[in-house]
Order: structure tokens, then C-alpha cells, then sequence
């Protein structure tokens, strides 16, 4: 498994993976020195994650190998169909899967998400659109909503 540190708005960020895809993106609260030199089997999501992070990008096209459940994969899975600049809500995740009472066990695989931004946990609120629950603190993830959906400046005349 290799490693590589980057910059980001948020901090540094902790990518994991090898051959078979990435497996970890993780924000960091503490300062970690920069990788000078990024693996060959992370550049791709490096590359990605700076563009996401410049606002040239809102799709990612690495491949993706996290581990879990079965449960926790098909939750990610669905994580990975909530459009760019939308949100959902716990409620409206676990009635896409099939099962209304599992807003428990479905906000439980959201916070056990092992590939930050790329499977857009961030982009799943509470049913009355409050910012419920992150990892990484709710300042990233107003952060990365705000990235993604920007406030339109209305003109004043």
C-alpha cells in the first residue's frame, strides 16, 4: 500500500492505494509533510483531487478499492449517484436503498466512508437541511458544499 500527502483548502490530505485503486482519501487536522514525490498509482487521484480542489473539476475517474461490508459498499455506491452541487437527506438515502428504517445503520457506513470528497458523504444533510454529522467537522463540510454549489452573488441595481 502506498501513501502520498497533498495540499488542500482544508488540509493536508492522506491518499492510500496500490495497484488495485485507491482505497483511502482522508483530511488531516495536523500539519503533515507534503509528499514531494507523488507513486505512480496515486498521480491520477492527486491530479484529480488538486483539480477538484481548483473548482476545474466535479467528477472523479481513478479507481476506487475501499474496504467494508457489503451494507457499507452499497451505501457508498449511493453516495457516488448524488449529483455534483446537490444534497440529500439520511431519510431520502434509506428509502433509495429500500429500507426507511435504516437511517441509523445507513448514517453509520456515511461516517465510515474511507474515500472523502470522492464518495461524497458531505453532500448528505438532515431531513430539515441542518448540517448533520461529519468526520471530518461540520466547518469542512459547509466548506465543500459551498464549494460546489457557490452562493450566487445577486446583482444590488
Amino acid at each position: 500500500m502506498q501513501q502520498a500527502y497533498i495540499k488542500s483548502p482544508l488540509g493536508a490530505v492522506l491518499i492510500e492505494g496500490d495497484e488495485n485503486g485507491i482505497s483511502k482519501i482522508s483530511v488531516l487536522d495536523n500539519d503533515m509533510a507534503l509528499s514531494q514525490d507523488i507513486p505512480g498509482t496515486l498521480a491520477h487521484a492527486a491530479k484529480e483531487l488538486a483539480e477538484y480542489f481548483e473548482g476545474q473539476r466535479n467528477t472523479f475517474s481513478f479507481k476506487l478499492n475501499p474496504a467494508g461490508t457489503d451494507f457499507q459498499k452499497k451505501v457508498w455506491t449511493a453516495l457516488l449517484e448524488i449529483p455534483f452541487g446537490t444534497t440529500t437527506s439520511y431519510h431520502a438515502l434509506s428509502v433509495k436503498l429500500g429500507d426507511v428504517k435504516a437511517i441509523r445503520a445507513v448514517a453509520s457506513a456515511n461516517g465510515k466512508n474511507p474515500l472523502w470528497i470522492v464518495v461524497p458523504c458531505h453532500r448528505v444533510i438532515g431531513s430539515d437541511g441542518s448540517l448533520t454529522g461529519y468526520a471530518g467537522g461540520l466547518w469542512r463540510k459547509k466548506w465543500l458544499l459551498e464549494h460546489e454549489c457557490p452562493p450566487v452573488q445577486q446583482s444590488l441595481f
